[in-house]
């Protein structure tokens, strides 16, 4: 069943966020995205498979002047070239995705059931510090783990966190293939020094108590890793380990053919090191 719902926050100052939900199926947050839009700026842009809800949202409020893309992934990216053709702007994005955006980029089967096939699209960088029409300062911050060029936006004088990818859940159960657990965490712990107030998440929606549920996760992933490590000092193969901590693969691991699976995340965790997360 689709999803269509609908987010609003505005801060002392009058700044608003506005946002909606959309998906093509209702298999829980990370079936799913928001599409924010704060004024005249989108941040992300939503799967392909969806413009014709991601359009009327736009629509429905002050024209787009800016759109800032977190990371390449096709449910933040998919929409990106229908939005600059529409309002005859050229996306930002962070420099290591600007190519897979040009190119193109393979999608496991999976994925573009959930979300489509983006279009190609040629963007420019994102600067250090992007600014809203009102001429608030946005400082896009690298956080690398999830993906590669992930980047989330910070605005300090409202204290929000657009966290792209790096949020999602306090507690981790899978890991697609090609993400790097140190990184994650070491991003984590980066933004944890941050003043945030309300975190706002393309998969879980706006939290107010997102600051404290990202160290929730810094601080679950941290004990994963102590056990996955314990275990495999005391003799554990991976498939034991996996299952001791996460229990038995599930539909995800096999519909995936294991690009998203527990398998990974415990493989991630043995080679953490902890000591430099702190």
């Amino acid at each position: 069943m689709p999803i269509r719902q609908h987010y609003q926050h505005q801060h002392a100052d009058g700044t608003l966020v506005e946002g909606v939900r959309v998906g093509r199926l209702n298999g829980g947050v990370t079936s799913n995205f928001i599409v924010y839009r704060i004024g005249s700026v989108l941040v992300d842009c939503g799967p392909s498979n969806q413009w014709r809800h991601v359009k009327s949202f736009l629509e429905s409020g002050p024209s787009i002047e800016q759109l800032w893309l977190t990371h390449h992934h096709e449910d933040h990216s998919g929409n990106a070239s229908r939005v600059g053709r529409k309002y005859g702007l050229v996306p930002k994005a962070p420099i290591q995705a600007q190519q897979k955006l040009a190119r193109g980029f393979r999608i496991p089967a999976i994925q573009q059931l959930t979300w489509g096939k983006p279009q190609r699209v040629i963007t420019e960088p994102l600067a250090e510090k992007e600014y809203l029409a009102n001429g608030d300062e946005a400082i896009a911050i690298h956080t690398p783990g999830h993906a590669k060029d992930l980047t989330c936006f910070y605005l300090p004088k409202q204290r929000w966190f657009f966290s792209g990818d790096l949020y999602l859940a306090r507690a981790l159960k899978y890991m697609r293939s090609d993400e790097n657990l140190m990184e994650l965490m070491l991003s984590l712990k980066k933004v944890l020094t941050l003043d945030i107030e309300v975190v706002f998440c393309p998969h879980r929606g706006i939290d107010e108590a997102g600051k404290a549920g990202m160290q929730d996760k810094l601080n679950y992933l941290i004990e994963l890793c102590k056990n996955a490590q314990r275990n495999q000092a005391q003799g554990l193969s991976l498939a034991e380990n996996t299952f001791q901590i996460l229990g038995k693969p599930e539909m995800m691991d096999k519909v995936s053919r294991g690009n998203f699976s527990k398998a990974n995340l415990i493989r991630q965790a043995l080679s953490v090191d902890l000591q430099s997360i702190g």
